[in-house]
């Protein structure tokens, strides 16, 4: 990948090879990727970058970097898939302008066989927006981490994430929300469902230092288990060294709601119909979400399939 003097100051700048091992091994390798840089007071719509892989026994880095200029927006959606047995560590980082809003979809749908470590890790000045949605219903074992810092006032983040675990994958989904700057809000909601023998995991953490008052930070993780040999580890986390601010977190673990079923059972519905809209209920809660439609509608038929048939 060919780089100008200013792509090469910026890439590395947010995603520190230094900070992780996979930054570090994908800064070191990368040979391809996509920058996309949007001009200031620009809305640049919707971009999709897709990252297909067909080589078995192969290893991909791609690098990709964003940057939206002051008072832009843009939404960017990457699409992981392939096939075969492979290995793909991805590492892509968002420069957001002051002001500027960057919506942030990935999409991990990779072969089940192959295995998939991806990094997104953003910056925000003040006034800025940036939001996150990581689906991940591929690979046999994945680890998704989600990164950012809010370094000027007013700055807010959403992160969102849904993974759909079933045979024998594991999903691992990391988030650390850095709050810097003074009244900054930052919400979060993590949903996982899994059957068979898979393993999800779940560690966010949201970390304010001691000028970043009147901070309202939210983080919430919800699983739900299908089966008796499905487990998951979840660890959601705070560490306030402010003393003006309003924080909470949870996480639940826990089978469909019987009563629900009974319900849905009285009203003349089968066992197996009841129990597979209950589990589409569950997950179009985050869903629902979305603010880009067509990407939103895509993902609802794709889980109404996946647990209705």
């Amino acid at each position: 990948m060919r780089t100008d003097s200013s792509i090469e100051k910026e890439i590395g700048s947010v995603a520190k090879s230094t900070a992780a091992a996979f930054n570090a091994l994908n800064g070191a390798f990368f040979r391809d990727g996509a920058v996309i840089r949007i001009a200031p007071e620009t809305n640049a719509g919707t971009i999709h970058i897709v990252h297909f892989s067909t080589d078995s026994g192969r290893v991909a880095h791609p690098r990709n970097l964003i940057v939206a200029g002051r008072r832009s927006s843009v939404t960017v959606i990457e699409t992981y898939v392939g096939k075969g047995t492979y290995f793909t560590n991805t590492v892509t980082e968002v420069i957001v302008g002051e002001g500027a809003r960057v919506v942030h979809y990935k999409l991990q749908d990779e072969s089940e066989k192959a295995f998939h470590v991806g990094t997104t890790q953003a910056r925000q000045p003040r006034n800025s927006y940036f939001e996150s949605f990581a689906y991940s219903s591929g690979a046999e074992l994945s680890r998704t981490n989600t990164y950012t810092i809010l370094e000027g006032d007013a700055a807010e983040c959403v992160l969102n994430g849904l993974y759909l675990a079933d045979g024998t994958q594991h999903m691992d989904h990391q988030t650390y929300v850095e709050h810097v700057a003074p009244n900054c809000p930052s919400h979060e909601l993590y949903k996982g469902i899994l059957d068979g023998r898979s393993h999800g995991v779940f560690n966010g953490k949201v970390y304010v230092h001691p000028e970043a008052q009147k901070t309202d930070g939210k983080q919430s993780n919800n699983n739900l288990l299908l089966s008796d040999r499905a487990r998951v580890d979840t660890k959601p986390q705070l560490e306030i060294f402010a003393d003006d601010v309003k924080c909470t977190h949870g996480a639940t673990v826990g089978r469909l709601d019987e009563t629900a079923l009974f319900y849905l059972r009285s009203r003349g519905l089968g066992k197996s119909v009841a129990r597979k809209l209950l589990t589409y209920a569950f997950a179009a809660d985050v869903l629902e979400r979305l603010s880009l439609t067509p990407l939103k509608e895509a993902l609802e038929a794709r889980v109404l399939e996946r647990f209705t048939g």
